[in-house]
């Protein structure tokens, strides 16, 4: 709960003019788009977040993930980069929800699987960023929400409340510093480092599982 807090202020702020363009132009075909970039998602967590975690939730799962998610980021970024961002459409958003959901499975970056899918539906890397952005910034607003009301309802207990804001803390100020970073995946000629770097990791992962 700190740790969504923190990013959810932090992003926020450091995205407030997008989030102000998204605000200002809220007609219905945006509100529909929108709608169905978090249905998905709130779906499969609502009947298979616990069975997910359950069966996926091992080390070696999680590694299997890293491994797949920056397989298939690299695939789709194969697709030529033909839409911008203001050609999404109702398939665009579903495309960009079912990212979400698949993301529920631990190992899987949720912004790996949003681009992923925007790549697939052949947006350029700028659109696809945006795109990500825009789609998982209400998940999360959204999750701080719901988590927020029922510590709100059931109190937070005194000795759990220094390190409730130190993790708050440090999940806003992290955020808020990496906040640079989204300049630099807009403006990548390529997603092949990043999805390098998850394979890489996942299969590092998986050998030291194997060997030990």
């Amino acid at each position: 709960m700190a740790l969504h807090f923190g990013t959810a202020a932090a992003l926020l702020i450091a995205l407030r003019s997008e989030v102000r363009e998204v605000v200002r132009d809220l007609r219905a075909r945006r509100i529909v788009r929108h709608a169905l970039e978090i249905l998905p998602p709130a779906v499969a967590a609502k009947l298979w977040e616990r069975p997910i975690e359950h069966r996926f939730g091992t080390a070696h799962s999680v590694a299997v993930s890293q491994v797949a998610g920056g397989t298939a980021l690299a695939l789709a970024d194969r697709r030529p980069a033909l839409r911008v961002h203001g050609d999404a459409g109702v398939a665009d958003a579903l495309c960009i929800g079912l990212g979400q959901a698949i993301a529920l499975v631990p190992g899987v970056s949720r912004n790996g699987a949003t681009l992923t899918a925007a790549r697939l539906r052949r947006f350029d890397r700028r659109s696809a960023n945006r795109l990500s952005r825009h789609a998982a910034l209400p998940i999360i607003v959204a999750a701080t929400g719901l988590k927020g009301a029922r510590l709100a309802h059931r109190g937070l207990p005194r000795d759990l409340r220094a390190p409730f804001a130190v993790g708050a803390v440090a999940a806003f100020a992290s955020t808020l510093a990496s906040a640079r970073l989204v300049r630099v995946v807009d403006s990548a000629p390529s997603y092949l480092p990043f999805a390098a770097y998850r394979v890489a990791l996942g299969a590092t992962a998986a050998a030291r599982l194997y060997v030990s």
